[in-house]
């Protein structure tokens, strides 16, 4: 007798079969990059504040992070992440309006927003890090 019982799968399984797939690439990158953005919201919280302080607090930290690599990267990764995220969203709510629905327009729009995103993100890189 077969069962129709959900079945567990161990987190090999699920990649293999979710990285196959265009849509749930873009998916499951939403979600991460969305995790990323609201981690760092506390970091850029706080430099709002000491920048926010003084003029004097301002020019510390612009020299901060005009001196840290470190600190440019930081930036770079928020910028990256919310740059996704911006354009896997807007790919959500095109979907939520009942475009793209269709399994092969789905994947054309995911395809896209990887394009889109990696273009932005490059920019992005260029005018944060270098």
């Amino acid at each position: 007798m077969k069962s129709n019982r959900p079945v567990n799968l161990d987190l090999g399984q699920v990649l293999a079969v979710n990285l196959k797939n265009p849509v749930a690439i873009v998916s499951i990158l939403h979600r991460l990059s969305g995790v990323l953005v609201f981690l760092l919201i506390p970091v850029f919280l706080y430099l709002l504040q000491v920048t926010l302080a003084s003029p004097a607090s301002f020019h510390t930290v612009v020299q901060t992070f005009a001196d840290s690599i470190f600190w440019r990267l930081l930036v770079f990764v928020a910028l990256a992440g919310l740059t996704y995220h911006f354009w896997a969203g807007c790919k959500h709510l095109l979907a939520d309006l009942g475009i793209g629905e269709s399994l092969e327009a789905a994947r054309v729009l995911s395809v896209l927003v990887v394009l889109v995103a990696a273009l932005f993100i490059l920019l992005g890189f260029w005018w944060v890090v270098l």
